[in-house]
C-alpha cells in the first residue's frame, strides 16, 4: 500500500458525512507505518473504544469505512477466526465489525458486518510481522501471495456490501 496522508484518509470515507470524516481520529504515526506490508490501513479510535476505521486502495482510488464493534464477552477458552485473514484469536481478538451502508440505505440505518481482527492488523499477521499473543495461524498450502489475494478479495466483498 502507498503511504497515506491525513487528508487522503479523511477524503476516502464512503459511509459517513464529510463532517464526521473531519472529526474522526486519524493515526498520528502515519510516517512510521509499515506501508509495504499493508494491504489496508486499519485502526481503532483511542477516544471511542467501540469505533474503528479502515482505508484501502480499490480500483485506483482510496475507499474508507467507519465501523463499530462491541467488546467481546466470550469465555476464556472461546476462540474466533477473522473472516479476512483467517487468523484465530482468543477472547476479544476478533470482533463483529459493522459498517453503516453508504448512501440512502445507510441513512435509513442499514448496515453490514464481518468478523475481523479487532486490531485490524490482518496484513501483518499474514506476513508474520506481528506476533500473536495466544492465537494461531493455520498452516496453509497457499502461498503468501495467494493468502494476500484471498484477504483482499474478502475485504473487497465487504466493501461491495457497504457501498451497495
Amino acid at each position: 500500500m502507498q503511504p497515506l496522508t491525513e487528508q487522503d484518509i479523511r477524503a476516502s470515507f464512503i459511509n459517513c458525512s464529510k463532517g464526521e470524516a473531519k472529526r474522526l481520529a486519524v493515526p498520528r504515526d502515519l510516517g512510521e507505518r509499515p506501508w509495504d506490508d499493508l494491504d489496508f490501513l486499519g485502526w481503532r479510535d483511542p477516544g471511542a473504544p467501540d469505533r474503528s476505521y479502515l482505508v484501502t486502495e480499490r480500483e485506483g482510488r482510496l475507499v474508507g469505512v467507519a465501523m463499530r464493534f462491541q467488546a467481546a464477552r466470550r469465555g476464556f477458552l472461546h476462540r474466533s477466526m477473522c473472516s479476512l485473514c483467517l487468523t484465530t484469536h482468543p477472547r476479544g481478538g476478533v470482533s463483529l465489525m459493522t459498517a453503516r451502508k453508504a448512501g440512502p440505505a445507510g441513512r435509513e440505518g442499514n448496515s453490514v458486518g464481518a468478523y475481523m481482527c479487532t486490531d485490524l492488523a490482518c496484513s501483518l499477521y499474514l506476513r508474520g510481522k506481528k506476533a500473536l499473543e495466544t492465537g494461531a495461524r493455520f498452516e496453509e498450502s497457499l502461498t503468501l501471495e495467494e493468502q494476500i489475494e484471498r484477504t483482499t478479495n474478502q475485504l473487497a466483498a465487504f466493501l461491495d456490501k457497504v457501498s451497495a
